[in-house]
């Protein structure tokens, strides 16, 4: 299977000119939206550290949800096709951003904590070594320069748990 090339644009608009521009660093607002075509926009804006609007998410926010977004993507592919049969996913994914003596800074770690739930009948051993894989597997985490590490919980379903879900067969009509 030979590489393919894949491209993404986004529009990117600054909306806090509040009258006179960046005049004075105080004087503007940090915000922006975030487009991409036929998607709803992003509120954006610095992180409040940065004198930005806390109701609005940050590039260091954003980058952090990639990551988890990524790894999450890769894991259920790999449970697909892995047998394991996902039934739940969350992520509390945590990062680490330092400031450097000359204004910039850069991510030191991201640590990911999904929760998976998976049936009964799934192998829970299994569902947890799928996370390396999916670790080596994320776009994401292997264009960045900083430690992405998870620390993953497998919650297994006991069989009445599996009895009350709606089967995901379909009998035939």
């Amino acid at each position: 299977m030979g590489t393919r090339a894949h491209n993404y644009e986004v529009q990117l608009t600054w909306t806090g000119n509040l009258g006179d521009g960046t005049a004075t660093y105080r004087g503007y607002s940090r915000n922006h939206d975030i487009e991409a075509a036929g998607k709803p926009g992003l509120a954006g804006s610095s992180d409040p550290a940065f004198r930005g609007d806390p109701a609005r998410y940050n590039p260091e926010e954003l980058l952090v949800a990639s990551l988890s977004a990524c790894h999450m993507l890769a894991y259920l592919h790999l449970c697909a096709v892995n047998g394991v049969v996902v039934t739940g996913y969350t992520d509390g994914a945590t990062g680490t951003m330092q400031e450097t003596a000359n204004g910039g800074g850069a991510f030191t770690e991201v640590t990911l904590h999904p929760a998976v739930t998976v049936t009964a009948a799934s192998d829970k051993a299994q569902a947890l070594a799928l996370h390396d894989e999916a670790h080596r597997l994320c776009f994401i985490a292997a264009s960045v320069n900083f430690p992405v590490r998870h620390q993953a919980r497998i919650i297994q379903e006991t069989p009445a748990a599996a009895a009350g879900r709606p089967e995901t067969g379909s009998a035939g009509s």
